[in-house]
């Protein structure tokens, strides 16, 4: 009975995401939010009740169940276009170009010289609109300029007028995407590869979990998780490539494979750059290994588009920084409570340092995963994204870890998408409460009541004498 449960709650799961992908989106002229927030709001119950159950089934049903939640799912979160984000369009038109022999870092995509490469569902064309000679129409459309002719370019891209942002090992899955299907292609090419690299996630996470005596239950945290759903599938974010090989990496380095563990670290860190803060808790042992091997990886990578572009391989991240608010300290929600303005860039900085020497400090060797999910958790909530598919790195150590509390990050990253006007620093104050408070409950009873008893003892010694 409690399979026969689950396996409706994981059929109603894909048929919500399908419906949710077909129906809602943030790109609608008349962007009425609330339809999607319920959608969303409802799925998370769904996968909530389907985990709960889950602790009660064992032995091989529990991997059928996780891996056919997964499929089924990853599927239908295929049915429609992206509907959150536009970044997917980019990564096609960056295949499209680096498939033509172009460096992706060479011209922004509204230079005149591509235009022989621009497929019509990336760049329609104009329409006449009353007075105005040309104008642009579609949900995920912008207008534009060319940068020599100034001539009105339609566009799916966002900042078209920017070089690329992404790293080389980013930019090579998109150039192989890309090769394997012709430029009318449009979404689902990169929604095909986010549903295999979803899977493929799952059972690395099923095989490791089975050999290290975690229950693999807790791959379920990962596999039917909505955020997998939206951000990795439908919206095709590349995070999700970051995200396997971070976790080969952590699995690598627990059997002391140290110097494959540091490979998959750096093209990990070459996807992103992101992947970093989860390299603390894989130093604690043979750490010179891990990180000279990532190093020189990472930079290997970089080596063929650096000899083609020279320094404009660096694309817009120093604009993307800033545009974001990360360099005068205003993206910062919770420090900047404390630290106004740029101070809280230091600020955050410190505590970041801080708790990478702990985490390198007090990580097992043999389970890193925890530490892994203390920085990365860490880092989310100090760096307060604006957007939720940065919490795709989060979610396989919380089911390595089966601590379920940190989903209260990318949930809350999640409904400020969707709520704009939901203040940041609300969202993920209450995501680190509940953190907080999962903490507290697992603590040792004895522990906790010495942390307990702290501020009483501090109080008492602070009072002024009568």
């Amino acid at each position: 009975m409690r399979i026969t449960i689950i396996s409706l709650l994981l059929a109603a799961s894909a048929t919500l995401t399908g419906y949710c992908v077909l129906v809602f989106s943030l790109f609608q002229p008349t962007r009425d939010t609330v339809p999607l927030l319920v959608c969303t709001g409802v799925l998370w119950v769904l996968f909530a009740a389907a985990v709960f159950l889950l602790r009660g089934v064992s032995g091989r049903a529990v991997v059928v169940l996780v891996l056919a939640g997964s499929l089924g799912i990853g599927v239908a979160a295929m049915v429609g276009p992206p509907n959150t984000s536009t970044d997917s369009a980019r990564y096609a038109w960056d295949g499209i170009v680096q498939n033509a022999g172009i460096s992706p870092y060479a011209y922004v995509p509204a230079d005149d010289r591509l235009d022989p490469l621009r497929p019509e569902w990336l760049f329609p064309a104009t329409v006449p609109s009353g007075t105005v000679p040309e104008t642009c129409q579609g949900q995920r459309i912008v207008v534009t300029h060319k940068t020599a002719s100034d001539a009105v370019l339609c566009t799916a891209l966002n900042r078209p007028t920017v070089p690329t942002i992404y790293p080389p090992a980013a930019e090579l899955y998109f150039a192989g995407i890309r090769f394997l299907v012709p430029p009318t292609a449009t979404y689902w090419p990169l929604q095909l590869g986010g549903l295999v690299l979803s899977l493929g996630t799952t059972g690395l996470l099923l095989l490791g979990m089975r050999r290290r005596g975690i229950p693999q239950r807790f791959a379920a945290y990962w596999a039917w998780c909505p955020l997998v759903a939206s951000e990795a599938i439908t919206n095709s974010h590349v995070d999700l490539l970051g995200v396997v090989f971070t976790l080969a990496a952590a699995l690598l380095v627990t059997r002391a494979r140290y110097w494959r563990g540091g490979i998959a670290l750096g093209i990990a860190i070459a996807v992103k750059l992101v992947p970093v803060i989860a390299a603390p808790a894989m130093l604690r042992r043979q750490g010179w290994k891990v990180g000279l091997a990532a190093v020189v990886t990472f930079f290997a990578l970089y080596v063929p588009y650096v000899l083609t572009t020279g320094i404009g391989v660096l694309g817009y991240l120093p604009g993307y920084l800033s545009e974001e608010g990360y360099d005068n300290g205003k993206r910062f929600a919770l420090v900047s409570l404390i630290a106004p303005g740029g101070a809280a860039v230091f600020v955050a900085g410190g505590l970041l340092v801080v708790i990478a020497a702990l985490v390198l400090w007090k990580t097992d060797p043999d389970r890193p995963w925890l530490g892994q999910l203390v920085m990365i958790g860490s880092t989310l909530l100090i760096l307060s994204p604006r957007y939720p598919w940065y919490a795709l790195l989060l979610l396989p150590f919380v089911a390595l870890s089966g601590r379920w509390d940190w989903l209260a990050i990318p949930l809350a990253l999640t409904l400020r998408q969707i709520l704009p006007s939901l203040e940041l620093t609300w969202a993920i104050t209450a995501a680190l409460i509940i953190v907080l408070a999962g903490s507290a409950v697992r603590l040792d009873p004895d522990v906790r009541a010495r942390m307990l008893a702290a501020p009483l003892r501090a109080a008492r010694f602070l009072r002024p004498p009568r």
